[in-house]
C-alpha cells in the first residue's frame, strides 16, 4: 500500500471543513426564514387589518395626517384601534404608528408639528411607534 500524500491529505481536510460549512448554513437560513415567517405573521405592524376610520386629524403644519381606523379581529377578540401616519408633503406609503387593544375610540391630538398624543400615548412622528404588544 502507497502512502497518502501530506498535501493530499490536506487537501481532503479542507474539503471536509467546506462541506461542513455548507451543510451547517442550511439549517441556519431554515430557522432564520422561519423566525421571519413567524414576526411577519404575528408582530409587523404593516398586517393588521383597519376595518372602520374613526378618525383623521391634520398636523399643525400640515405635514402629517393621523387616520385612527377600528380593527376587529373576530368575534373572540375584543376592538382594537390602528393609527396610521399618512405624509402629506412627501410621497410616502403611511406607516403604522399605534395599536392598542381593547379600545373602540380614537382621540387624537397634536401637540406640535412632529408629537401627537392618541388615547394618551404620545408619540414623536415619523420614528416613533406605539404597540401594546410590545410596550
Amino acid at each position: 500500500m502507497k502512502p497518502i500524500n501530506t498535501d493530499t491529505e490536506e487537501e481532503i481536510k479542507k474539503a471536509k471543513r467546506r462541506a461542513l460549512m455548507v451543510l451547517s448554513l442550511f439549517p441556519l437560513s431554515f430557522l432564520t426564514l422561519l423566525a421571519y415567517g413567524i414576526y411577519w405573521a404575528f408582530f409587523d405592524m404593516n398586517h393588521l387589518p383597519k376595518q372602520e376610520l374613526l378618525t383623521a386629524v391634520d398636523s399643525p403644519d400640515g405635514a402629517y395626517t393621523v387616520k385612527a381606523y377600528l380593527s376587529n379581529g373576530g368575534a373572540t377578540t375584543a376592538y382594537a384601534v390602528l393609527g396610521e401616519l399618512h405624509f402629506n408633503k412627501v410621497n410616502k406609503k403611511p406607516k403604522p404608528i399605534y395599536f392598542n387593544y381593547r379600545e373602540e375610540h380614537a382621540k387624537v391630538e397634536w401637540i406640535g408639528p412632529d408629537t401627537v398624543v392618541i388615547n394618551g400615548h404620545t408619540l414623536h412622528v415619523p420614528d416613533q411607534t406605539f404597540d401594546y404588544r410590545r410596550n
